[in-house]
């Protein structure tokens, strides 16, 4: 099996753009360039970017760990626990996690998805 490389994940073109669907305020866009899938389809990895604004999200059924690479955004969770991430920022959204991403600066990530 051969590994898999994108050359440079910060400048990478992810196609084209669509509206954001859990977007509650702004018009998000999103694009995303899907580097691998398990032959189970249970583990991807990829390239995910969003214009500012503010999102719900869920993570049912999945963890996904993210790397910031660009862009800066405040991540709410359910709980009300809130953390601030930029390039650099490791965020680790377990099964179950439920909050908001208010996305100030465009926002791209790597970021790597299990379903259970």
């Amino acid at each position: 099996m051969q590994s898999i490389v994108v050359p440079d994940a910060i400048t990478a073109d992810l196609g084209p753009y669509a509206p954001k669907p859990t977007s509650i305020a702004g018009e998000q866009r999103e694009a995303s360039l899907k580097a691998w899938t398990s032959a189970d389809g249970k583990t991807s990895a990829g390239v995910w970017e969003c214009t500012p604004g503010t999102f719900t999200a869920v993570r049912d059924g999945y963890h996904e760990v993210c790397q910031i690479l660009s862009g800066r955004a405040t991540i709410v969770g359910a709980d009300g626990t809130t953390q601030e991430v930029g390039p650099g920022s490791t965020l680790v959204m377990p099964e179950g996690w439920q909050g908001e991403w208010h996305v100030h600066e465009t926002v791209r990530k790597t970021y790597v998805t299990t379903r259970l």
